[in-house]
């Protein structure tokens, strides 16, 4: 069953997604269950091969996906009435949870920029692109000079690059309908791309219609990609972090820049709205710094149209009732309890951008 369920599969699966479900079946679903007869199959083969698995080592998440792939093939035979139900589902193993992601801090960004511009350009283009514009990292090395619309700042998403079993490169199309996109560049990102146009150092070049990141004309591979940006990241002196992280750190950065959600979706080019709130939903210290400094001024500017200035406040929280004032001395003066500026010094009071 698996098997013919590949065959069909693989008239609308992503090849990098057909490989990868094709390992599962072909090196752990039939070694371990290709015997049972489909209609005999149940819940204590599936109990087995998920005990099994995890004992020998395999990790929940790579388990996890195993089991989906068989759940999506006994589903499309309950689909077909060549099964009564669906033994996979309830799934046997839950999604397991994420793991906490550590993202850059702004400091931690500026110093890796700082270093591979002096040390490898190109990588420090291809992470200014990724970091201004949330690109995925399959997106930024498949972009092409004819997608670079540098007079109007904006490039165009058409394509995204993936290695198949980790050797063979394909182009394929965007993750979803939404990322087929432009994308706008700010005025940081469109001086890298002018530097890998090369118009900074060799005058006006109209590049050829070849790769933006490319090695003697051949597009970066993703591995390679990954591996030099860790070892960047060593020489730098700054955390180790994913070359997809970037795009997170992107969104991290227009989230505490006070950018709205919607905004910071759009840019990101994300199906729905959900999807960035459920990733993105740990606030950084400054968004939650920023939430309660608004709170506290509505409050402060509600006070001062009711009652004509701040009500008077206990240092501690035990304390239900303010103490009485002490009359001042009067060669001392009085203190001024409006504030100076209209609105509090916080992340989100500026102009925001999606570029």
């Amino acid at each position: 069953m698996p098997v013919r369920w590949l065959e069909a599969k693989s008239l609308v699966l992503k090849p990098t997604t057909m490989a990868r479900y094709r390992t599962y079946v072909e090196r752990d679903l039939i070694p371990a269950i290709g015997d049972v007869p489909l209609d005999d199959l149940d819940y204590k083969h599936l109990h087995a091969f998920v005990t099994a698995q995890l004992h020998h080592g395999r990790g929940k998440v790579t388990v996890h996906r195993i089991m989906a792939t068989l759940s999506s093939a006994l589903g499309e035979a309950v689909t077909r009435h060549r099964l009564g139900h669906n033994p996979a589902q309830p799934t046997l193993i839950p999604r397991p949870r994420s793991a906490e992601r550590h993202l850059w801090t702004a400091k931690e960004a500026a110093r890796f920029l700082r270093f591979t511009h002096t040390t490898d350009p190109m990588f420090a283009d291809l992470a200014e692109l990724m970091i201004g514009t949330g690109m995925r990292k399959g997106e930024a090395l498949a972009l092409r000079w004819d997608d670079v619309h540098r007079d109007e700042r904006i490039v165009f998403i058409r394509a995204t690059l993936s290695a198949v079993d980790n050797n063979q490169l394909q182009l394929t199309t965007p993750k979803t309908k939404g990322s087929r996109a432009w994308v706008a560049l700010s005025d940081r990102v469109a001086t890298a791309i002018d530097d890998r146009a090369g118009t900074r150092v060799f005058g006006q070049i109209n590049p050829a219609g070849g790769y933006v990141f490319h090695r003697h004309d051949r597009p970066l591979h993703p591995k390679y990609a990954l591996e030099h940006f860790h070892l960047l990241c060593k020489r730098a002196g700054v955390p180790r972090i994913a070359l997809h992280d970037l795009r997170h750190l992107s969104a991290g950065f227009a989230m505490d820049a006070g950018v709205p959600l919607p905004a910071v979706s759009k840019t990101l080019r994300h199906r729905t709205l959900s999807t960035t709130a459920n990733i993105y939903s740990e606030l950084s210290p400054a968004a939650v710094r920023a939430a309660v400094d608004a709170i506290a001024w509505i409050l402060n500017t509600a006070e001062r149209t009711v009652i004509g200035s701040p009500a008077c406040r206990a240092r501690r929280p035990w304390r239900q009732q303010p103490r009485a004032h002490r009359p001042l001395p009067a060669h001392q003066p009085s203190r001024n309890d409006e504030p100076s500026d209209s609105w509090p010094k916080w992340p989100g009071d500026h102009h925001a951008t999606t570029s």
